[in-house]
């Protein structure tokens, strides 16, 4: 679980980078989650941008996602979110106490 200010070091970090996914009316498949997790591994912070077709909205596409990822949800503003997830092996982000 991220503390405060962990959180808000990552939001920080996510303003400089651009959605890597769009989720559109198709929704989540088993393919994306498995597109998000390699990301993830690979970024630790992804930034996604749901279409205006999709049929949820943001909130409950990214919890939706954290959920079948093990990541967390950093924020969600407007129709993008942003998830962290630790990596295993070699960490990106080092995140204040």
């Amino acid at each position: 679980m991220l503390t405060g200010k962990q959180r808000s070091y990552l939001r920080s970090l996510a303003n400089g980078i651009e959605p890597i996914f769009q989720v559109g009316k198709g929704g989540i498949g088993e393919n994306m989650i498995k597109q998000f997790n390699d990301a993830l591994e690979a970024r630790e912070l992804v930034k996604a941008a749901v279409l205006k077709n999709s049929m949820s909205d943001a909130r409950e596409i990214s919890e939706e996602i954290s959920s079948l990822t093990s990541s967390d949800v950093v924020q969600v503003i407007g129709n993008k979110f942003v998830l962290y997830k630790e990596s295993k092996d070699d960490k990106v982000i080092v995140l204040p106490d």
